[in-house]
């Protein structure tokens, strides 16, 4: 497993990861740069396609050229209906793990996983806030990364769904039960308040995009969110 994601499990601390989405696109290196200094741990990049999300984000190009900007891992999450097709551009592109959706890869998860990985990329499987855990289950075992959508992607902002965290916690439990090392990521309307809700049921690394990036503190705020 990559060093970080291992050390976090062994820490037991939360991380924080900013969802670039929400930063000045118009001054990105210095934004990077201010969250990498406020003490951000990842970079969360959400891609959209327009087709299996209702928005169209970025592609490989925007994720090589924050991977140049950045020194902190980037977890790039592919909200497109084909992740498997993609996959190796989103790699080259300098990505740390790519978590892909469920819903979109439907029975075939476990191939996406197998291509992800044959990349000497790590992998992991998001799922909506109405999607079940155990259509992930069989696959809990092959992740480094179960990314539990607390709002329903395609667009920032929303309200956090707090009945998701169910979700998280039973893996939590069920990650624990199994000796599975997979880490627990929650995204969609992580603020201060949200964050210890969260935090509660399990989650490692937390999402913020607008509750880091609309602020101006940053420092203050990746603070507030891990607790």
């Amino acid at each position: 497993m990559n060093s970080s994601f291992q050390r976090l499990i062994e820490s037991g601390r939360t991380a924080v990861a900013p969802s670039v989405l929400a930063a000045d696109f118009s001054r990105l290196e210095d934004e990077l740069a201010a969250v990498e200094a406020a003490g951000a741990d990842y970079l969360h990049l959400d891609v959209m396609d327009g087709h299996f999300v209702p928005n169209i984000t970025f592609g490989p190009m925007i994720v090589k050229s924050i991977r140049k900007l950045s020194r902190l891992p980037l977890i790039t999450h592919l909200m497109i209906s084909d992740p498997a097709k993609y996959a190796e551009e989103f790699v080259k592109a300098g990505s740390d793990l790519i978590s892909f959706h469920a819903e979109a890869a439907g029975p075939g998860q476990g191939e996406v996983l197998e291509r992800i990985h044959s990349l000497d990329c790590r992998a992991g499987i998001a799922i909506n806030p109405d999607t079940p855990l155990s259509l992930v289950e069989p696959f809990l075992g092959e992740i480094d990364l179960l990314l539990v959508m607390s709002v329903f992607p395609g667009f920032g902002g929303q309200k956090f769904i707090a009945e998701a965290m169910g979700k998280a916690r039973r893996a939590s439990d069920l990650r624990a039960e199994k000796g599975h090392r997979f880490v627990i990521e929650v995204d969609g309307g992580i603020n201060a308040a949200t964050a210890a809700a969260a935090r509660e049921a399990g989650a490692q690394i937390l999402v913020a995009g607008t509750a880091v990036f609309g602020t101006d503190d940053y420092a203050g705020a990746i603070r507030a969110i891990r607790g």
